[in-house]
Formats: structure tokens, sequence, C-alpha cells
């Protein structure tokens, strides 16, 4: 006998009633502060317990080179305490391959400014030399300070070591000391990795533009290259800072790599035209002073390219109209160590720790070499 028709009626009625009140229950239990907002991946950051954040990280899949080189690739690359605020590092990936402006990766600013280094804003100083270093290389940056960057010790040249920031508490540590010793390091807030020199080189004209416009020109050079310090002295004596001019070795007609599996790969949305403005290389290329406000500027708004050499000395310095300039003293590579290699030159790279020193005797040692 099946059930009476009222009966069921009442019966859909009572379960709908009963799904609706477990509906309301769920509703009112349901706290809405949990839901967090999607962080679109623009930047990355370097956050810390003080919840201070430190932008302008990138990560690129598949380049994990820590070396500190400028090298374009091959054609057919005031102290405080850091160690509480620097503890985590969160990476987002960015796809820069479809063109992003370097103001959207870029924080402005620095944890350590070093302003001692350009006593007067720079005033009297013929040369400061920025190096680009990571933080690690504590060995590299002595034995700089012991051989040619003794040069500190003139009023007219300036010596200051450009890093970024990383989460490793013990070498926060040793950077802190060493800064106390040595007063030449600046940082910049962003995360210290290959991938990101173009941040570095960045950082670096912001701080002359900030606390050394007044010397006359700058050395941007890296801790593995050996400069002949009395020669680029001498190099400078016969140019005028007045001269919108860069110097350094020039490299001509080198094309983007379009292939997507080379570390290089250069998108036709990053840059479009098939071959690239004449560029200096970056181990080591000198510019005036007051260009670096100008360049600072106009890299914000070009399209970012981690490849820094190309970037800043080439697509940047060409939009501006900046002469870039052969000066064959510039080798930027790797050469014999024989006294007269060292005497002749200006810039030698690829140099060791431990050879700088060699190098540095070799600079000294009397030898008839032929011009």
């Amino acid at each position: 006998m099946g059930v009476p028709w009222l009966s069921q009626v009442r019966f859909m009625h009572l379960a709908f009633a009963f799904t609706l009140l477990v509906l309301v229950f769920f509703l009112l239990s349901f706290n809405p502060s949990t839901l967090k907002p999607t962080i679109p991946p623009t930047r990355s950051f370097l956050t810390s317990e003080s919840s201070r954040m430190i932008q302008g990280n990138i990560s690129f899949p598949g380049v994990h080179n820590s070396s500190t080189s400028s090298e374009a690739p091959p054609q057919p690359q005031n102290s405080s305490n850091h160690s509480n605020n620097s503890s985590n590092i969160h990476q987002v990936n960015l796809d820069l391959t479809q063109g992003v402006p370097a103001e959207y990766i870029y924080e402005a600013g620095h944890i350590d400014v070093s302003s001692e280094v350009c006593a007067d804003l720079g005033k009297g100083v013929k040369l400061l030399i920025a190096i680009t270093s990571a933080p690690s290389h504590d060995s590299a940056r002595d034995a700089i300070r012991k051989t040619w960057g003794s040069f500190v010790s003139r009023k007219d040249v300036a010596i200051a070591f450009m890093l970024g920031s990383i989460a490793n508490e013990t070498i926060n540590r040793k950077l802190d000391e060493e800064q106390i010793l040595y007063g030449d390091i600046i940082r910049g807030k962003f995360v210290d990795t290959y991938d990101n020199l173009t941040l570095k080189t960045i950082s670096i004209l912001e701080w002359v533009d900030n606390f050394c416009p007044k010397a006359a020109f700058v050395l941007k050079t890296d801790d593995d290259m050996f400069i002949n310090v009395s020669r680029l002295l001498a190099f400078i004596a016969k140019h005028k800072p007045e001269q919108r001019t860069i110097y350094g070795r020039l490299a001509r007609k080198w094309k983007p790599i379009r292939n997507k599996k080379s570390k290089y790969y250069i998108s036709p949305q990053q840059y479009k035209p098939p071959v690239f403005p004449d560029f200096t290389t970056g181990p080591a290329y000198l510019l005036p002073a007051n260009l670096a406000k100008p360049l600072y500027q106009s890299a914000l708004n070009h399209t970012y390219l981690k490849l820094e050499d190309v970037f800043l000395t080439g697509i940047v310095a060409n939009g501006l109209n900046i002469k870039r300039v052969h000066a064959p003293e510039f080798l930027n590579k790797r050469v014999t160590f024989t006294p007269c290699n060292v005497q002749k030159e200006i810039s030698i790279h690829m140099v060791k720790s431990a050879e700088q020193f060699d190098l540095w005797k070799k600079l000294h040692d009397i030898a008839k070499c032929k011009k």
C-alpha cells in the first residue's frame, strides 16, 4: 500500500525546510576574514619580521647562476642590523618575456647608503669606482682593498661595493662587521642574484645621483676584475666629463638570442629590432657621473632586460643620444698575466681573489714593453 499523496507533500516540505536550515547554518558559520586576495606577480619580495618589504627580486625560471659577472652573452652575462630584516625570501615567477617596464620591478632607495664614501657629494673626486659584488664574496672585496683598491687613500678616488640583499643571517652578520670596518658597502633593495644584475646597476646609478653627483667619472666594474687605476686616471685626464660619452669595450651589431632554451633569450616583446644598439661590455665601463641621473630615470621607463650592459649602455644610452666609444685599454677579458699586459691595459677580467696580489705585484715590476 503506497504513502498517501498528502503525506508525500508534507514530507517534501519538511525535507526542503531541513536543507534550507543546514544551508543557513553553514553560511552563518563561514568566516569571511579567511579569504585572501590574490596578489598579482608584478614583483618579488624579501619579507621580514618587522613587515619591511624589499622589492625587486626577480626569479627567472631555469637560471640559477650566482655569478656577479656583468659580461654580455657570447655571440654566435649605513650599517644596520640586517640579520633580522631578511629572514625569509618569497619569490614569484614573473614572465619578463612578455615585456615589463623596469619601474614595475625596481624599488628605489638603499639599505646601506655609505654616504661617507663620497664626502661633500663627491666634490673633488675624479674617479668613483663602483664595484658590483655578491654578499658572499668577502675574499674578493678584501683582495681588491689590499691591491688596486688601495687607491682609495687618495682624496680624488673613491671606491664602493654594490650588493643586493639575501636571507642568510650568517652572511648578513659578516657583512655588518665588514661594513663597520670599511664603510664602503652599499646595499640595494633587491635580492642579490645573477638575474638581478640590471637592478644592481640601476641601483648604482641612483646612488651616484643621490650621494656622489659632483664626481667627475664613475667606473662601473665587477669584483673579478683587475683595474689599473693609474692608467685609468691617465685616461680620464684626457677626457672631459661634460662630454656625454660612455667609454669601454664596444660591442657592435650584436643580435638578440631568440632561442627560448637559452638563458640569454630575449623575446620580441622585450626587444623587437633584430640588432641591439652598440653597447660597452659590462665587466668595466666608464661614464661621467652627471649621466647617472638621466640614465637612472630613463632606465625605469624602458622594458626590463636582465642583460645589464645591453640594457643600460646600449638601449637606454642610445635613447638618450649618449655616445659609446671604444677604448682598447678596456680588455674585459682574461689574458696572460705578464707584467706588460698588466701595465698597458686598464681592465682585465676573470681574476680570482688570490690572483689580484700577483697582478698587483706585476703592475709594479720594471719591464720593457713594446708599445
